[in-house]
């Protein structure tokens, strides 16, 4: 994590990572065949954990994007390791991914038609604009640090606008 997180996919060394984890580099070829299926291994381990640490609540999408804020906040490295995996492109996407933004987008679906929820954005739209807004001031986001430098300084103000933010584009054509 340490190192595709620092170094991205094409600057990371395997060396570096055998060494750090005290094994045989040839070791670590053998068993994930190349560097791109290691990071993917290393992506697909740590996304994993904030499927289950992070509960989707399309109910609450406010509430839901707070806790994505809090966890982004919390593990830059992990926001880094994404960031690398965007710029990059070169591992494949977990399959557990595509998985889990499929189940959200039918559950937001699924709440819309329930008339739970505006129909103003599709889902898919609202999704990915609860994750932007969301991790917008995670480091490895060229945006919130750069554009509101301070803003760290006060993450219960930002938590707060974020979750507003999110309440206003999910309930706007009530």
């Amino acid at each position: 994590m340490a190192e595709f997180s620092a170094y991205g996919i094409a600057g990371a060394r395997v060396d570096r990572i055998a060494k750090t984890a005290g094994c045989n580099k040839n070791l670590i070829y053998i068993y994930f065949e190349s560097k791109e299926a290691l990071f993917t291994s290393v992506l697909q381990k740590h996304l994993a954990r904030v499927y289950e640490d992070i509960a989707f609540t399309p109910e609450d999408l406010p509430g839901y994007a707070a806790r994505v804020f809090d966890f982004a906040m919390a593990h830059p490295d992990l926001m880094r390791l994404m960031a690398w995996f965007a710029l990059e492109q070169k591992a494949d996407s977990p399959p557990e991914r595509g998985a889990v933004m499929d189940a959200k987008v039918a559950a937001l679906m699924k709440v819309q038609k329930a008339g739970q929820m505006g129909t103003t954005f599709p889902p898919r739209f609202l999704l990915t604009a609860i994750m932007t807004l969301a991790t917008a001031w995670t480091a490895a986001n060229p945006f919130g640090p750069s554009l509101d430098p301070d803003a760290h300084k006060r993450p219960a103000a930002l938590r707060r606008s974020i979750a507003e933010a999110v309440r206003l584009l999910s309930e706007s054509s009530r």
